[in-house]
């Protein structure tokens, strides 16, 4: 189960592994799924349905027959509002976007699309659902975001969010699933389609300013003018991603000393330094994918990179290099409710249920109530969008927090926010991010953490979902007692698809992925290495055992 680092992990790729868009696009338009193979019918996973027309799971006929399904579930909800519509950079997001345009349009929906085409991070489209509902009781508006997220170049993906703003929940994306399947298996009866260029030109296709509108926005949830005070020197990498023509207009509308590192974007993503596995990846959590970015870190006092979609961030200090995600975001939630004092007193801390217990103990420090939810961002929207919820992170780079008053900013992981954070706590406290978490990990103690992935058939990822703790047959994890086991959430009770085990001074969690055959472990230690590697250890037999033992 050891993950082997490929050995071209950290360096550019090569020019033959790149992919080939003209042939990723021609196979997007040419190739038909067959709905009898389930790996090329459409599959919502935590954020959306992806997947790369190369193997025939993201192509012209999914983004077709989604679209109209979404189509049909707005007239059943009655929602009638316009649709913010934005895609990221990856090859396959313009030829869907395309298709998605002509669905909508020939379904009589008000679009609303990007000036000038523009590429649109996915906090962009959230917060201009959300402030396009505000105090709105009908008419309300929705979304369509068209990204992979931080996946290879040959992926696609398609994401709807809902008039809360955030991810759709499983109820929603599972109507949008079954029926998506349904206009596929009759060929795409049903689905009711225009001309792109009738499309564009349709009385219900507008226009929206999504940068100026997010970015005016900022200096009402970032204290922008401790940022420029300071005269913080700030590095950005976009990563060739959605968000590559944000950050000028804030630098200026701001007055910040901002530089854009790297304002390139190009489909096959060839300035990036390949991950561990050799796959490009645009992670900005991955030290590998983000070499770059650690190569210039002397030149600032503070840099960062967010993902194709923009909403993970990549946080990376002169001392430390790139921070782990689960220490940067135990730093922002230590910052936030000390330096938030517009927020709820009773404003909870959300963190999923495989982030650090640091974040834990940070919250019982600050007195706050701490929210544990199982992975998927979804589980934070109610509360961001209510106020009883200060923060939501997820131990991989994606979290959100309220407005300086407390109200809702996004509902959905922004990658912005947490990076400019990153200037405003090295301004107001003198010290970066990096620094603070050596003194947290002196207040708590340093844990250390790390998730590994094993192949796992569909069946197997089924019989991991469904654990119980009767399952676990051990007393004690890595030689000291077992605290407790949970196959629900604590914050919410919501299945976990998978189980945690926590003992005094570390825990791990198991469960499928939901996108590929492969099953995570999840695991922390506030003992060292020896002992993280005794409970990764434990973990693996404990799952073993499970998937080798009859269905109950």
């Amino acid at each position: 189960m050891e993950m082997k680092t490929n050995p071209q992990a950290g360096k550019l790729a090569e020019a033959a592994s790149l992919v080939n868009v003209p042939r990723l696009v021609t196979a997007y338009f040419s190739n038909r799924p067959d709905p009898a193979v389930p790996a090329q019918r459409v599959a919502f996973g935590t954020s959306g349905h992806r997947g790369s027309a190369f193997d025939n799971s993201f192509n012209e006929w999914h983004v077709l027959a989604i679209s109209q399904a979404i189509c049909d579930y707005r007239k059943q909800q009655g929602i009638d509002g316009p649709l913010f519509l934005g895609i990221d950079t990856h090859a396959l997001s313009e030829p869907a976007f395309a298709s998605a345009l002509e669905v909508l349009a020939a379904n009589g929906v008000d679009v609303m699309l990007a000036d000038r085409d523009e590429y649109t991070p996915t906090p962009a489209i959230s917060h201009a659902i959300l402030v396009y509902n505000r105090d709105r009781l009908a008419g309300l508006a929705d979304g369509i975001v068209i990204t992979p997220s931080h996946n290879p170049p040959d992926s696609g993906g398609f994401k709807y969010n809902p008039p809360n703003g955030g991810p759709a929940d499983k109820d929603i994306t599972g109507r949008i699933e079954a029926h998506a399947n349904v206009l596929l298996e009759s060929s795409l009866k049903g689905v009711k389609r225009t001309s792109l260029e009738q499309a564009r030109r349709a009385a219900t296709t507008h226009r929206h300013d999504f940068i100026n509108t997010y970015v005016a926005d900022l200096g009402n949830v970032l204290d922008m003018e401790a940022i420029r005070g300071a005269d913080i020197r700030m590095g950005v990498d976009p990563l060739g991603g959605a968000g590559v023509h944000y950050w000028g207009p804030i630098a200026e509308r701001y007055g910040l000393n901002l530089t854009v590192v790297n304002e390139a974007v190009d489909p096959t993503f060839r300035f990036m330094t390949v991950d561990w596995d050799g796959q490009i990846r645009m992670d900005p959590s991955s030290s590998h994918a983000m070499q770059s970015l650690i190569g210039l870190k002397e030149r600032f006092d503070i840099a960062f990179a967010c993902d194709p979609d923009h909403d993970r961030h990549g946080i990376v200090t002169k001392n430390a290099g790139l921070l782990p995600p689960n220490h940067y975001l135990a730093v922002a939630i230590d910052y936030l409710f000390q330096h938030r004092p517009g927020w709820r007193q009773d404003a909870a801390v959300g963190k999923t249920v495989v982030s650090s217990q640091m974040i834990d103990r940070v919250a019982a420090k600050l007195g706050r109530t701490l929210y544990e939810v199982p992975v998927g961002f979804k589980w934070f929207v109610d509360g961001l969008h209510d106020g009883s919820l200060g923060f939501g992170g997820e131990e991989s780079a994606g979290a959100s927090f309220v407005r300086m008053d407390g109200s809702v900013w996004t509902t959905d992981k922004d990658g912005i926010i947490p990076a400019l954070l990153s200037a405003e706590i090295t301004a107001r406290m003198g010290r970066d991010p990096g620094e603070i978490y050596l003194d947290l990990a002196r207040e708590f103690g340093d844990p250390v953490y790390d998730r590994i992935e094993a192949p796992a058939t569909p069946a197997q990822k089924r019989k991991l979902a469904r654990l119980s703790p009767q399952q676990v047959l051990s007393a004690e994890l890595a030689g000291e007692k077992i605290q407790s086991i949970l196959t629900q959430a604590p914050g919410n009770g919501a299945p976990l698809g998978g189980l945690k085990v926590v003992a005094e001074s570390g825990w791990f969690a198991a469960r499928p992925s939901g996108t590929e055959n492969i099953y995570k472990i999840y695991a922390e230690s506030f003992r060292g290495m020896d002992h993280l590697h005794r409970i990764q250890e434990e973990a693996q037999t404990i799952v073993s055992a499970a998937l080798a033992a009859p269905p109950q």
